[in-house]
């Protein structure tokens, strides 16, 4: 166990601020996160170190598609979630504790990096938010040696924790925006969608590099699309990539996997509404797995799931027309290690 910053004390009880369900606990209660508890008044956490996975991956996979592209980050992740989804894609994650997890220390993960010759850390698979404490000195640790930081999130972490992520290191953000209003009340008990959409603008004024993802959940949120398209302008802008990502059967749903139609009117609406770089996930080889100039249309980075298999882009710019491109760190070839 490990005391956790990110409370603050009501009357008899503390107050959690870590994410914006912004649990109230008395002595010896958890938060819904399960990992989170107040013992004698003060915040305790679970997870700082108890690692559920830890390995090699490539930062496509994420996906982030503009953020040090053909890099490999060292990937990991604990146990729990803030958000209770019933299709959950990490639920064997999500869903579990890190009862019995040996403690694995920050100097260890790094150490993994540099050996794996790893560009940066990620959190991911399930909710990171629930790793902040830890994540906070990894970064801090990373930037000593030159390796970027960025996580695969909910997005519903506080502002308090945001901006304490983004002075550790933080440097990318992909968050999963579940669908609308009514998909949130649903089926992510009631969250407050528009916390999310803030915390994609702090980010990005903050100078941190985001991508959006919308998992299109068949019976779901297919009616979602055109609210996420206005509110990804509103919140994101028109530069800040938007992923429709296929869903498979999985966890407690067994819906069909969403169908490439209606993942490519989605991508095409999009385009037409001023969103520039707009791509499909979950179906490799798909022409919309790649980059396009958003002036000439040219071809830009050739992709093949996670893999690039050719990247045009000169000086962030399109060396046809002279667009500027927009991408955050270097380009990274395979054979450049």
């Amino acid at each position: 166990m490990k005391t956790s910053p990110f409370y603050k004390n009501i009357n008899e009880k503390i107050q959690c601020t870590l994410c914006e369900r912004r649990c109230k606990l008395s002595n010896g209660e958890q938060g819904i996160c399960r990992v989170r508890f107040n013992k004698n008044g003060k915040l305790y956490t679970l997870t700082y170190g108890r690692l559920s996975a830890m390995e090699s991956r490539p930062i496509e996979i994420k996906p982030f598609y503009h953020y040090w592209p053909g890099s490999t980050s060292l990937t990991i992740a604990t146990y729990s979630c803030n958000f209770s989804c019933p299709w959950c894609q990490n639920y064997q994650l999500s869903r579990n504790l890190p009862l019995g997890v040996p403690y694995t220390p920050p100097e260890a993960v790094i150490e993994r990096t540099l050996k794996n010759l790893d560009n940066g850390l990620c959190l991911s698979f399930q909710e990171p938010t629930l790793l902040t404490e830890y994540a906070i000195d990894l970064f801090k640790l990373g930037r000593e040696y030159g390796l970027y930081g960025c996580y695969v999130s909910n997005g519903y972490m506080t502002k308090e924790a945001l901006y304490a992520l983004i002075e550790a290191g933080l440097t990318g953000l992909n968050i999963d925006i579940k669908g609308g209003e009514a998909t949130y009340k649903r089926y992510c008990d009631g969250i407050d969608v528009y916390k999310i959409w803030r915390n994609i603008k702090i980010a990005l004024d903050s100078g941190v590099h985001v991508e959006v993802v919308n998992l299109v959940v068949t019976g779901v949120n297919e009616d979602d699309v055109d609210w996420i398209i206005e509110n990804h302008l509103k919140f994101a802008g028109e530069d800040t990539p938007l992923h429709f990502t296929r869903y498979y059967p999985r966890y407690k749903f067994t819906n069909p996997a969403t169908s490439i139609e209606i993942l490519e009117k989605f991508v095409e609406k999009a385009k037409r509404e001023g969103v520039k770089y707009v791509y499909i996930g979950n179906v490799p080889g798909h022409k919309y797995e790649n980059t396009y100039c958003p002036g000439c249309g040219r071809l830009l980075i050739r992709r093949f799931s996670y893999r690039i298999l050719d990247y045009g882009i000169e000086d962030s710019k399109c060396p046809w027309c002279k667009e500027k491109i927009r991408i955050y760190g270097s380009y990274i070839p395979k054979d450049s290690i």
